[in-house]
């Protein structure tokens, strides 16, 4: 079985800044919008070396998706940043029609997401955000996994036309992919083979369920581990292959059950081969004030949930 290691912790937003600095160096046409949170977004860098094509809206998200808009009439590629909840929930109405409806060239830069968000709350801890933004027509919607997926996933999105949600963190997280990879929009990566169960993971659950397969290995249990990095557009091809084989499949996500990614394969399962499949998920809840790994833990978002899970869906073939 192939494990993996890590040397350092790092945020995932982070890896949307230094990305950003990237872009801001080699397409001219990136140009950056914050509604007021730029240390938090990491986009100080892309703004020390290109002031000319970052603009400050303030607290006015609406705005700020609005003016994105009218800038890519002009050939522009505006990353918009703030929190995830203020980056759908607050903006919906603004995204549907002058973004998606309009098939405008946006990228939605939601940093905070989840409960790892952790001590500013239930207000400010969007479980929702997956579900909203899959629902819009033509809307891309990718949810990397560490630093180094998140900057590479900043960098590709530049490179693709049309609206697309990329949702990242706050807290510090094991970095287990390579520093030099190519970001593939809509491509599931597999981490490790496996024949008695897939694990389908999603952002800052893929390294909880790496985890949970080196405790399901020792317990005797094959578990195959893929990275749905890009919600929309799923890689069908790639579950459907790995459930084939394995004939039951969990999906692990920090996001409610209702309407993230575990409903997307479900659905595609429902379809193309019915399967038993569990859930990691909050269920149908909101969250609560307190630190990232306590509310992982207590909403069961981890690689101990994960194994229960796996055990459990076996049983069930």
């Amino acid at each position: 079985m192939k494990t993996y290691t890590y040397t350092e912790k790092k945020d995932t937003r982070s890896g949307f800044g230094a990305g950003l600095a990237e872009l801001g160096r080699t397409n001219p046409n990136v140009v950056a919008l914050c509604a007021d949170l730029i240390g938090s977004l990491k986009m100080n860098e892309f703004i020390k070396e290109n002031p000319e094509r970052f603009f400050q809206v303030g607290i006015a998200e609406a705005n700020m998706m609005g003016i994105a808009a009218g800038l890519t009439i002009g050939g522009k590629i505006p990353f918009t940043g703030t929190f995830a909840n203020f980056s759908t929930g607050r903006v919906y109405d603004q995204i549907r029609q002058s973004i998606a409806y309009s098939g405008k060239n946006v990228k939605i830069c939601a940093s905070h997401a989840g409960l790892t968000l952790g001590e500013d709350g239930a207000t400010h801890q969007i479980l929702e955000d997956i579900g909203l933004m899959k629902m819009l027509p033509g809307m891309t919607v990718i949810n990397p996994c560490d630093y180094n997926q998140t900057k590479a996933a900043t960098i590709a999105i530049a490179e693709h036309q049309g609206p697309v949600y990329l949702r990242f963190g706050r807290p510090s997280v094991p970095i287990f992919t390579p520093a030099d990879q190519k970001f593939e929009i809509g491509k599931a990566i597999k981490f490790t083979e496996g024949n008695d169960v897939t694990i389908v993971a999603t952002g800052h659950l893929v390294w909880e369920a790496l985890e949970a397969s080196k405790v399901l290995n020792e317990a005797g249990i094959s578990a195959e581990v893929i990275n749905i990095h890009t919600i929309k557009p799923l890689d069908e091809a790639a579950i459907i292959e790995s459930v084939g084989k394995t004939g039951c499949v969990v999906t692990a996500e920090e996001h409610n059950v209702f309407g993230g990614l575990g409903e997307s394969v479900a659905r595609l399962l429902t379809t193309k081969l019915p399967t038993p499949q569990e859930f990691v998920g909050t269920n149908d809840t909101f969250g609560e004030s307190g630190t990232p790994a306590q509310l992982m833990e207590k909403y069961g978002l981890n690689s101990a949930s994960i194994v229960e899970k796996a055990k459990a869906v076996i049983a069930r073939k």
